[in-house]
């Protein structure tokens, strides 16, 4: 049996086939860029319809190369924190809200939870902005005609699914979730306002889906074949990753960035202690994942390759392994504002130290310079929660498609091991180790046995030196 892994991100959609034990199949790829809408406000949107139409572009591709053909499960993993508001034909009545819109905002006057701190103990997130307890509001007060609410994956899968209820992994995401209970939470759903009927069901333990008829006769090759619950990116990069245990974080570069460290924890159980200014949702109901995320990540390049005329490919390289140590420019890279739960909005970013003599790539290494020392930080404090240092995986397209970035983390993060996981599509890999029940194996499938350890940073390179990434991934 092979494996279909769609992994619906922020910057492309793309279809892959896998084998039982989710490795790629050579040339099993169909990917489609997105566009992205950002403005100056702090937007940050998709259209709903146009992606959906890149991931039946994907499948079509698929299929018609022939690599469809033995597939038996379908595995997706998808943004967090998306939000649409759709009328009662289940139509869209606007565009996605992504993970890096800034600009929702509490209603003058509201207040938020009663207790902060065990609202963010249940439901590992906060009264922010990213989140449904804020955006559902704000959404309802500039939509008429809304019915209910849904992320992408929800949408995109009710189109082409019988019955598309939202993973748990996907409504920890929202923010509305209790991670022991998994059940939405009463506090955080009164903050939303939501109404009976506008959140998703939530799936239970097991559940699978299947092709409407008329997508069935599309697709033939996937009529039979089950499609598992959706994991959120982040959860699915650190099982793609082998980071599944309190011993190994993952650091994952594409469009953004995260520093993640999951946990076995089931249903019901009791949660680990969370550190204040640390994230925690869920990776499927027997795991969850704690951490933290940043707007900012190969998009930073992207925005210095736009604007700053950089030089390209082994000529950039060589430009950057010339920035001095102590030249490097102090650097905000908070261009895209802050995840939760800071609050600085979009258009934050900031460099100081600019001269006559600074150049493009030294403003591209300030930039990566200050992404890596956020990530440093924040793994302290997730490291407090554990019993000792951990080892670091890599990974995420903008990572790998430089040396000199994973360099640079290297140094930042020193003294803990750093290990690089080459293979780009690790969300995917993660949902088809998920929706394979196979979470405990990943660091054996997906982990150790496959990532290299890159070598120790020369003298001349620290945590203030950077590299460049034309190639985002998975967040």
């Amino acid at each position: 049996m092979n494996i279909l892994a769609l992994d619906l991100g922020t910057s492309s959609v793309r279809g892959l086939v896998l084998d039982a034990d989710a490795d790629p199949l050579p040339g099993a790829l169909a990917r489609r860029k997105v566009h992205l809408s950002v403005t100056g406000d702090g937007a940050g949107t998709l259209d709903a319809a146009a992606y959906l139409a890149g991931l039946t572009e994907c499948l079509d591709e698929l299929a018609a190369a022939g690599h469809l053909r033995d597939v038996g499960l379908v595995a997706v993993c998808a943004q967090w924190h998306s939000v649409l508001p759709l009328d009662r034909a289940g139509d869209p009545l606007g565009p996605v809200l992504t993970w890096l819109d800034t600009r929702p905002a509490a209603a003058p006057g509201a207040s938020g939870p009663t207790d902060p701190q065990d609202f963010h103990r249940r439901t590992g997130a906060w009264w922010h902005r990213c989140y449904w307890s804020v955006r559902l509001p704000w959404l309802r007060e500039r939509t008429t005609g809304v019915t209910r609410f849904a992320g992408l994956v929800e949408y995109v899968l009710g189109q082409l699914l019988d019955d598309a209820p939202m993973s748990v992994s996907m409504a920890s995401g929202t923010g509305l979730l209790d991670l022991r209970r998994l059940d939405w939470d009463d506090e955080a759903v009164a903050l939303a306002g939501v109404r009976p009927g506008e959140l998703p069901e939530l799936a239970p333990m097991g559940w699978y889906g299947r092709l409407r008829a008329g997508h069935a006769r599309r697709w033939p090759q996937l009529a039979a074949a089950d499609w598992a619950a959706p994991v959120g990116d982040g959860a699915a990069s650190n099982v793609g990753s082998g980071c599944v245990d309190p011993r190994r974080a993952a650091v994952t570069v594409g469009t953004s960035a995260a520093v993640r460290l999951v946990q076995r924890v089931p249903a019901g159980t009791p949660l680990p202690p969370l550190p204040a200014s640390l994230w925690r949702y869920r990776v499927d109901h027997e795991h969850v994942v704690t951490g933290a995320a940043y707007s900012s990540g190969g998009n930073l390049f992207a925005w210095a390759n736009r604007e700053l005329r950089l030089p390209e490919g082994a000529e950039l390289d060589a430009a950057l392994a010339r920035v001095a140590p102590d030249g490097v420019l102090a650097a905000n890279p908070r261009l895209g504002g802050d995840r939760p739960p800071g609050l600085a909005p979009a258009g934050s970013g900031e460099l100081h130290g600019l001269s006559f003599s600074s150049t493009g790539v030294d403003i591209l290494a300030g930039l990566m310079t200050g992404l890596c020392r956020m990530v440093a930080d924040d793994l302290a404090v997730l490291e407090s929660g554990v019993d000792a240092p951990v080892e670091v995986v890599l990974g995420g397209g903008a990572v790998t498609a430089s040396a000199w970035w994973r360099t640079a983390f290297a140094a930042a993060l020193a003294p803990r091991p750093v290990r690089h996981r080459a293979e780009r599509e690790i969300g995917a890999t993660g949902a088809a180790l998920v929706a394979l029940g196979r979470v405990p194996d990943a660091d054996r499938l997906a982990g150790t046995g496959r990532t290299e350890e890159d070598p120790s940073p020369t003298p001349t390179v620290r945590s203030g030196t950077s590299a460049r990434s034309d190639a985002p991934s998975t967040r």
